[in-house]
């Protein structure tokens, strides 16, 4: 049995079957990516598993507990962290201080406005940020305005933001929309060295293969809210049905 294991997950929006008795079994500590054409279900499925949707029948279970009537924080509490398609950040605050939220959140279990006033007096947590920080290459922008970085380093603040909180597992939608191969194949660096870093999960929604296969150990195909296959990356290439829902683009 898997850490996170969907079992006959079905949502409907009207008229729309947008997710079909859809099966998904992460195992721990492995890259499982969820892959398909544009409206095969992915963001849908993406969200049934952080509580931002409910489906109409099926199961969510995450490490032997239900995640379905949770809200998005409590799903985050049971140690699942999740990186959207735009990085989620504030952008007001400067790089050390978006790292401080979630370390207060993660202790206090809600961060107070007024905490970022007393950083001189949170030596522990500081030293948990800064160590962050030097683990994603971004401790020399510590001080730096989180506006003004490329969507690239956001991208990584964003990261760091999410693994501060030491989550089970990582769900990444899109984690490199939008960006420029560079800073593409930095993310994918990035990635790479925190698996091999940390005893983490990772469950990848992408629509770049060059992405998906350098990092999936397990690949989930979706066409028409429906599992196709899955597989190992090696066969997921050359699968014929692959190749019909891509037409070809896939497998190029």
């Amino acid at each position: 049995m898997g850490i996170l294991e969907v079992k006959g997950v079905n949502k409907r929006f009207g008229g729309l079957q947008a997710l079909g008795d859809v099966n998904l079994s992460v195992q721990e500590n492995t890259v499982h990516a969820i892959i398909g054409p544009n409206g095969a279900g992915k963001s849908t499925l993406l969200n049934c598993l952080v509580g931002k949707l409910i489906p109409d029948t099926g199961s969510v279970m995450f490490d032997g507990q239900s995640v379905l009537g949770r809200k998005p924080h409590q799903i985050n509490q049971m140690g699942i962290s999740r990186v959207f398609q735009t990085p989620e950040i504030f952008s007001d605050l400067t790089v050390l201080e978006n790292i401080m939220i979630p370390c207060f959140a993660k202790r206090d279990g809600a961060f107070r406005m007024h905490a970022l006033e007393s950083f001189a007096h949170e030596k522990e947590l500081l030293e948990k940020a800064e160590a962050m920080l030097a683990d994603v290459n971004m401790l020399d922008k510590r001080h730096m305005h989180s506006a003004s970085m490329s969507r690239g380093d956001k991208r990584r603040l964003e990261m760091a933001m999410c693994l501060v909180q030491e989550p089970k597992l990582l769900l990444l939608d899109e984690p490199t929309a939008g960006m420029a191969r560079a800073d593409t194949n930095n993310t994918i660096d990035l990635l790479k060295e925190i698996k091999e870093k940390r005893d983490i999960t990772m469950c990848i929604i992408e629509h770049d293969m060059h992405v998906v296969f350098s990092l999936a150990e397990r690949i989930t195909v979706l066409a028409q809210g429906r599992p196709l296959v899955e597989d190992v990356p090696e066969n997921i290439k050359g699968n014929p049905k692959v190749q019909e829902a891509y037409l070809g683009e896939a497998a190029a």
